[in-house]
């Protein structure tokens, strides 16, 4: 009794565990995915320039992380208009239920993995106190909501190419435009998979032949779920993609890279 009692003990320290294979490389490869996005997000709304194209030549391309794009005169020059609205998106990422589960793991180890002791053992208290902020994720779940209009606006604006003869726009297609709408639509994904929207249009019915629009209901559930079955990956895809799509307005702002007009 008493050697099963010590062995109890042993497995519930910090990674203690009776695993063989390589546990750590998820958390590793999570902290370090997440800290490059977070790293390189910062230095560009830090940055301050080169986040859109505004030639006589070309459509007008829009960074993702300036969507909308805010200037106000009485802001000071140091403020980058990009942190006046990340951190609607950025919250909305934060206070996902599997973003949790990622930093929650790679950062805090806790746990850091499935069946691996962690730091303070059995003293779960749920998200209070401090993370108390994580119950806000619905609300940001309506900002998401609308910033996937104002980034699909985004990309009608890049198919608005000035006429040759100078009189209003024709329709037209670059490679930035489909790297802007491939990045609505992974966004979209990501955003159509939210756990707290499943619950919104239908998780909370118990029977959706009894409630008004049931079957209409139902339906969006449905795609919601199917969605869902994919948020981990819908996650990284869009995270990976938002990321370079404003890496390609930047280089195509600064000059280096041309973006070819496909037609």
């Amino acid at each position: 009794m008493a050697a099963g009692v010590a062995q109890n003990q042993e497995v519930g320290r910090l990674g203690v565990t009776e695993r063989r294979d390589a546990w750590w490389l998820g958390p590793l490869a999570t902290a370090a995915g997440l800290g490059l996005f977070i790293v390189y997000s910062t230095f560009r709304a830090a940055y301050n320039d080169h986040y859109q194209v505004e030639r006589p030549d070309s459509a007008y391309i829009l960074s993702p992380f300036y969507s909308p794009l805010i200037v106000l005169p009485w802001l000071p020059p140091w403020l980058s208009p990009a942190f006046l609205i990340l951190w609607a998106p950025g919250g909305f990422r934060l206070t996902c239920y599997y973003y949790r589960k990622a930093y929650y793991r790679a950062y805090f180890l806790d746990p850091a993995a499935c069946a691996v002791g962690e730091s303070r053992g059995h003293s779960y208290r749920g998200e209070t106190r401090m993370l108390l902020f994580q119950n806000l994720h619905r609300f940001f779940l309506y900002l998401a909501l609308i910033f996937l209009v104002l980034l699909a606006i985004d990309v009608v604006h890049a198919c608005r190419w000035p006429s040759k003869d100078g009189g209003g726009h024709s329709f037209g297609v670059s490679v930035a435009t489909l790297v802007l709408a491939a990045n609505v639509t992974l966004l979209g994904c990501y955003t159509f998979g939210c756990h707290s929207l499943r619950h919104l249009v239908g998780g909370n019915v118990d029977c959706f032949s009894c409630v008004a629009f049931g079957q209409a209901r139902h339906r969006a559930w449905s795609c919601v779920s199917r969605l869902n079955a994919h948020h981990m990956l819908f996650a990284w895809l869009s995270l990976f993609m938002v990321g370079f799509a404003d890496f390609y307005v930047w280089m195509i702002a600064s000059g280096r890279l041309t973006d070819y007009r496909i037609f």
